[in-house]
């Protein structure tokens, strides 16, 4: 009775373990499957809108030109002693572009190591993605913090409204650092930094003498005007390496999603050729005990 008990109860509980695990694989397959047509349709809109970045970026790339050339040629440096300076992270609120985000936020954390520097520094954050990384460890820096980025090509209004904000926040600083993504190839990015100094540091470089009727006055408006070029210049170049970033994210993606349903493909039909011999090795053997 016992053996026959066994041979009974043993086949069921196996036949139901190859069941389940071809319901599992079945379910993975779909999700997988779905998971891929949305990365998919991610790659073709990020193509479509890199390619109007990339478009955009040439007229734009004037307005950061000019004003290095204008740093270059009055050879402006920061003061010895800086006492108080702004770090600007340009992001966005969208992910899922590799790692354009998180290497401007290492940057700046690397300069907010040192605690004198800490306790100087305050931070502008463009882009909800350096808000979640630096809000948390560097809370009483916080200065202004913009979202609704990303979701639609930068204007120079929204540069505008940033360099107005930053002036009208009362934080009197020395210089203000940039920090974003500089576009190079579709696969590739360099993350740089860009100053932007006080009229006080202009107005005390060598060659400004060189320029004509230039007052306090004058240089402040000029700098309130720079201020602008430089974050519209660099929203731009931001904007372009986040869209090739996500493309090319996404074209990995796709591909990686295509080898996991190639794999659990072959094994959902060796599971299922296993269940179906298995299951004629019983009858076989049920005819032949008969």
């Amino acid at each position: 009775m016992f053996s026959r008990t066994a041979q009974v109860f043993v086949p069921q509980c196996t036949q139901v373990r190859g069941m389940a695990t071809l319901k599992e694989i079945r379910l993975r397959l779909k999700s997988i499957t779905n998971i891929q047509k949305i990365t998919k349709s991610m790659q073709m809109v990020s193509a479509a809108k890199f390619a109007k970045a990339e478009k955009e970026l040439q007229p734009a790339r004037v307005y950061g030109d000019a004003t290095k050339a204008f740093y270059e040629h009055t050879e402006v440096a920061a003061p010895e002693n800086v006492e108080a300076k702004v770090l600007l992270a340009m992001t966005s609120d969208r992910g899922l572009c590799g790692a354009c985000h998180s290497n401007i936020a290492k940057c700046i954390k690397a300069e907010m190591a040192d605690e004198k520097a800490v306790a100087n520094t305050k931070l502008v954050l463009v882009g909800d993605k350096a808000k979640a990384i630096l809000q948390k460890p560097f809370a009483k820096n916080m200065l202004l913090s913009f979202n609704e980025i990303g979701k639609k090509p930068p204007l120079f209004e929204d540069a505008a409204t940033v360099a107005q904000s930053i002036i009208d926040s009362g934080f009197k600083f020395d210089v203000t650092t940039m920090y974003y993504n500089a576009y190079k190839t579709v696969v590739s990015y360099d993350t740089k930094e860009l100053p932007l100094y006080s009229p006080a540091a202009i107005f005390g470089s060598k060659n400004i003498t060189q320029y004509d009727s230039v007052d306090q006055l004058t240089l402040a408006s000029y700098n309130e005007f720079t201020m602008a070029n430089v974050i519209y210049y660099g929203m731009k170049e931001s904007a372009c390496s986040e869209q090739s970033s996500r493309m090319t994210a996404m074209d990995g993606a796709s591909k990686n999603a295509g080898e996991m349903i190639d794999s659990l493909t072959l094994t959902f039909n060796r599971t299922r050729q296993a269940v179906i011999t298995r299951e004629l090795i019983e009858i076989i053997s049920g005819a032949a005990a008969l």
